[in-house]
């Protein structure tokens, strides 16, 4: 099968012809309809997360989406053709293993085929896309994890999200269906437009903009934000912080006389994945997709690297 297998930085994604996988006790063979494309990916290939690979080389590739191909021993709770997205495993949420994923432990998504373990198969709802499912069981995911399981965002909510890339536009469009008031904020103006049409009822270029204002910021930028987004923050607010950068000092005064909690958030359970497909089938979400080619795969992942990309980019490794 054609597959993108990857290595070393050096050698960066390497298009080969390999053994379609077998699927062992417990897992589960997968014809691959969707691959989505991660910053995860980009950081992989560049040699910035080794710790995540547990083999190598190995095919990338961790939001995935597809029919039952194949069973392997022990396996009958599910059927050849069901239409399934891969689940990506949390330790600090579901106590698995997370280079056991797809992509990370097994060969992934950027290939005609995958294996998975059952555990971390969910089943498709009727009428949502592979592209949409595929990209569900990270990007989509995490955000809703971000925006109600840790930053609790309800009906009677006020809410910044700072970072509008793929996953704050997506948290944009979560906290919004929940009900909320919801302001975005990036640096970046000319995403402000798909904010609003995703639900933003206001955009802002810095965070102190919405200062004292919201019940919770959501924090996917992960640069020198954090401590801003503290003073933010009502009495009692929260602040959850999703992307990663540089370390910073945050003044701990406000912190404390505000009783602001300060959290972090990685990744979402599989109850988090089987909400947002749910969402999903009621079009109470739309994930904003754009398709690229099998062989385009390397050159989508410099996209994500030197800029902004709108939306989710998704490969098709069967067409």
């Amino acid at each position: 099968m054609r597959a993108w297998q990857f290595n070393s930085p050096e050698d960066g994604l390497e298009y080969v012809d390999v053994d379609a996988p077998i699927p062992g006790p417990g897992e589960v063979l997968i014809d691959v309809e969707a691959a989505g494309m991660c910053h995860s990916d980009v950081q992989i290939v560049n040699g910035y997360a080794d710790a995540w690979l547990r083999k190598r080389p190995i095919i990338l590739g961790h939001e995935v989406a597809g029919t039952v191909r194949g069973l392997g021993g022990g396996v009958s709770d599910i059927a050849i053709g069901d239409r399934v997205a891969v689940a990506l495993p949390n330790p600090s949420i579901e106590q698995m293993d997370f280079v056991n994923g797809v992509g990370l432990g097994f060969g992934g998504g950027f290939a005609e085929q995958a294996v998975s373990s059952r555990a971390n198969i969910v089943a498709i709802p009727d009428g949502v896309p592979f592209t949409h499912a595929a990209v569900a069981t990270d990007s989509i995911a995490t955000a809703y994890h971000a925006v109600v399981s840790e930053a609790g965002i309800g009906a009677a909510s006020t809410i910044a999200i700072i970072g509008l890339g793929g996953l704050g536009l997506s948290a944009v469009q979560i906290a919004k269906a929940r009900g909320a008031t919801v302001y975005g904020v990036d640096i970046n103006s000319s995403v402000f437009d798909s904010a609003r049409e995703q639900g933003a009822t206001d955009c802002f270029s810095d965070i102190r903009d919405v200062l004292g204002s919201v019940d919770a910021v959501v924090d996917f930028a992960g640069a020198s934000t954090i401590a801003d987004a503290v003073a933010a923050v009502k009495l009692g607010g929260r602040v959850v912080a999703v992307g990663s950068g540089p370390p910073e000092a945050i003044d701990l005064q406000p912190l404390i006389t505000n009783n602001v909690a300060l959290r972090g958030s990685f990744g979402a359970s599989i109850d988090d994945l089987e909400a947002v497909l749910d969402l999903l089938a009621k079009e109470e979400l739309v994930p904003a997709i754009e398709e690229v080619s099998f062989a385009g795969i390397p050159d989508a992942l410099k996209r994500l690297e030197v800029g902004p990309v709108r939306g989710r980019l998704v490969a098709r490794p069967r067409t």
